[in-house]
């Protein structure tokens, strides 16, 4: 069984493809077809970290993300993230491959904003507010320069330095990639990339802008405010997790039989004379489609 580093697990997953896959799979797994358990959380090292399993299974291939997350890490020049995500034939269960558990994680939740994105806002976006400047962030330049090569992006960090060599790190291929300022105009896509447990962001409702949240991923964390939710459509990508981890949805007080599911957006027209707004809290089933996007790559190769 051939084991992918970072490095080559960016190669297999390549963006386009990796959004081509995750429609595919988005769809099947709001269909039933992909069965995707609750993540198993265990508190390990004393309770100064954790290990994160999720499985997952479809008709074709078998995948396990199995992670540890030490926050600690850092400080000693570890990573706070590790781990990895491995494929088994559906068939006969044999191991298949290995790839780099981080790095799929920042991909494919990455490349379902932009899924999101595609389905969600009322046209290719040419102006994004980025917030945040962690791994996640650096992953969703990437993807977002990946399919709209013209975009301009404005980051917003927890200070302006930060922003600054968040900015200088991300590159761009023509300068897309700049602090925001409060001087600049408006913008067509918000993408808030945060682990805060206080709104980062919390305008309007627009329209003509659509808002996504992502680093959010516990009921104690809330990126986006009440009143932007309140005065939106809900989507998000994973209806059965969401309840349990999309905390800005929660403290909103949103009716949870309002909230549509990113799969009635992919079969159907959304509706944008309303504002929407996104909420991305990840699942087993779309690290089972970097799997299946790797395992057709690796056929080419």
């Amino acid at each position: 069984m051939d084991i992918h580093d970072a490095a080559a697990t960016a190669r297999l997953l390549d963006y386009p493809s990796l959004i081509e896959t995750l429609a595919t799979v988005v769809e099947e797994y709001g269909r039933g077809e992909i069965v995707s358990p609750e993540r198993l959380v265990v508190p390990t090292g004393d309770r100064r970290g954790l290990l994160l399993s999720m499985p997952c299974d479809a008709r074709d291939i078998v995948a396990h993300k199995l992670l540890t997350i030490y926050s600690g890490n850092p400080a000693s020049g570890l990573p706070a993230i590790q781990g990895q995500v491995t494929a088994f034939d559906a068939a006969n269960g044999t191991p298949l491959f290995c790839l780099d558990g981080p790095t799929v994680t920042a991909r494919r939740t990455a490349a379902i904003t932009l899924l999101g994105i595609r389905h969600l806002a009322p046209s290719a976006p040419r102006s994004v507010l980025l917030i945040g400047t962690g791994a996640q962030a650096l992953g969703h330049v990437e993807a977002l320069l990946a399919i709209y090569p013209e975009v301009s992006i404005r980051v917003r960090g927890r200070s302006a330095a930060s922003a600054r060599v968040f900015c200088e790190r991300a590159g761009g291929r023509h300068g897309q990639v700049v602090p925001d300022s409060t001087a600049a105009g408006p913008v067509d896509v918000v993408i808030a990339v945060t682990s805060s447990k206080i709104p980062v962001y919390d305008e309007e409702a627009d329209a003509a802008r659509l808002v996504v949240g992502v680093g959010a991923y516990r009921l104690d964390m809330i990126e986006i405010g009440a009143r932007l939710i309140r005065g939106s459509q809900v989507y998000v990508d994973d209806p059965i997790g969401a309840p349990v981890e999309a905390g800005d949805i929660a403290a909103a007080g949103t009716d949870w039989s309002t909230v549509r599911p990113l799969a009635s957006a992919l079969s159907g027209q959304s509706d944008f004379a309303r504002p929407i707004f996104f909420k991305s809290v990840g699942c087993a089933a779309w690290d089972l489609a970097a799997c299946r996007a790797a395992r057709t790559a690796l056929t080419r190769l």
